[in-house]
Formats: structure tokens, sequence, C-alpha cells
């Protein structure tokens, strides 16, 4: 009876869980093994592996793969390392610091949409943008950057609006630091870089674990920023897994392809998750 009752609470929310998670899944499946497109929508004969085949021959897939893998650790490194500056910076008390504190974590809330809207026409754009005009103030010839460094770009635009995140976590890691073990390293002689390698480091470890978790997961996704701004270009520059898969499925209507796609990125997806669970879980019994 004590194990039936919980079980029984619990079926709702499993069934739940099932009908909004499993059961697209197994759809998806089911369309990556027929032929499938929008222009015959009436036609679903077996295909076997051959939607799996055309997705990873394509001559798209490589660059996307490689382009996905870039974004998705540059952004990582760019929000871990920015995010702990950032987190320690602001630690201590000083005049304005909710302010700048609210300041901080106000680009996470802005839509990815509104995010890259904002950086191709306010800041990249080589005519008006900001970044134009720096480099006339000094002389230089501005840079089209969504042209010249697409995938940079794209990588500028999603670590401005995940470093935020990286930011509140790291000073919640920061809160619960014992003060004590602070004052009395002060007191017997360690300077700040002392402190930081020995105490400030270590104690941020469990947050890094969870910072990388989750934005790997929400990483591999990325989609509205290259859509609104590269469109995947120029070529395949800025093509990744899940642009591709887009792609397949409402450019060239071939919904059997883009099933195929979708489920790589998910199995890509759980690997990643799979990993960084074990890490964290290391991290969390030391």
């Amino acid at each position: 009876m004590k194990r039936l009752i919980p079980r029984t609470l619990l079926t709702p929310a499993v069934l739940a869980i099932a009908v909004i998670s499993i059961v697209p899944l197994l759809i998806t499946l089911y369309y990556s093994l027929v032929k499938f497109s929008l222009l015959a929508p009436g036609e679903h004969p077996f295909h076997g592996l051959e939607n799996f085949y055309f997705f990873f021959t394509d001559g798209a897939f490589l660059p996307a793969l490689h382009n996905t893998f870039v974004l998705m650790f540059s952004v990582m490194l760019i929000t871990v390392l920015g995010g702990a500056a950032l987190g320690l910076l602001i630690n201590d008390a000083f005049p304005g610091r909710a302010i700048v504190r609210v300041l901080l974590i106000s680009p996470f809330l802005v839509m990815p949409a509104v995010n890259s809207l904002m950086w191709k026409n306010m800041l990249l754009n080589p005519i008006y943008g900001l970044f134009a005009q720096v480099s006339r103030l000094f002389g230089q010839t501005p840079v089209d950057w969504l042209s010249e460094y697409p995938l940079l770009s794209i990588i500028m635009m999603v670590s401005w609006q995940w470093l935020p995140f990286a930011c509140l976590i790291f000073m919640t890691a920061l809160q619960s630091m014992d003060r004590e073990q602070l004052e009395a390293a002060g007191m017997d002689g360690a300077n700040y870089l002392q402190q930081l390698r020995y105490l400030y480091i270590p104690h941020l470890g469990r947050a890094v674990s969870v910072v990388l978790m989750i934005e790997m997961i929400f990483l591999l996704s990325v989609f509205a920023e290259i859509f609104t701004t590269t469109g995947g270009g120029p070529g395949f520059d800025t093509t990744t897994i899940t642009f591709m898969i887009y792609q397949q499925a409402l450019q060239s209507y071939d919904i059997g392809a883009a099933s195929a796609g979708a489920l790589f990125a998910v199995l890509l997806a759980n690997i990643a998750a799979f990993f960084l669970m074990r890490v964290i879980g290391k991290n969390l019994a030391k």
C-alpha cells in the first residue's frame, strides 16, 4: 500500500509526460522511416533508412555539425568565463549593486528574435551600426560582420543573451560561500589571487557544471538568431543541425529527411546530457 499510493498519484504526471514527449517522438520515428513530402502529403510509402542516408550525405551535414559544435562550445566558454568574472566583480557590496544586477540579468529576458534584430541593425550594421561608428571614429574601415564573420556574429549574439544566465547562477553560488573561511584566509595573509584559486574557483565547480548542462541542451537548438540574420549563410557558414532540419522540412518540403535529422539531434542532445550528468554527479558527490 505504501508503494501503491505514491505510484497512483504519479500516474497522471507520467501519462502527461508520455503524451507530450514520447508520442511526438514516436511520430517522428514513423515519419523518418517513410517517404513523406509536403508536395505529396497523401502518399507515405515505406522508405527504410533512406531518409537517414539522405540527411547524413547532404553536403550541408558536415559543415552544420561543425558549426553546431563550434557555436555551442564557444558560447559555453564565453559565458562561463564571463559569467564567473561578472559574478566575482559584483559579489561584494557597493552603491547601486541591486540596479547593476538587474541590468546584468535583463538581456536574458529579451526574446531571441528581438536580440538578433537588435544586433543586426543597431550593432553590426556596416553603415549605421555602433561598431561601424566606432571604427570610423578611430579611422578604420567598418566591418560587415554578418558577411565576413557570420559564425562569430552568431556566437556574439547568443553569448550576450546567455551571459546573464551564467552570471545569475554564479552570483547565487557565491552567496553561499563561507564568509568566516574567507576572513580567515585574509587574516592568514592570502591575497585575492590565492583566494580565487583555492576558495572561489573550487566553490564554483558545481555551478559551472549546472551552467554547462543547461546551456549545452539549449544551444543545440539555436535557430532564431540564424534565421533572422544570416539565413544559414553565406554558403553553409552558419548552418547548424537545427537550421538544416528547418531547411529540409519547410524549404525542401521533405518531412522524412527532416524527421531523420530531428532524431539525430535528439540523440546528440541525450548523449551530451548523459556525459554532463555524470560530471555533475561527480561534483555533487564531493
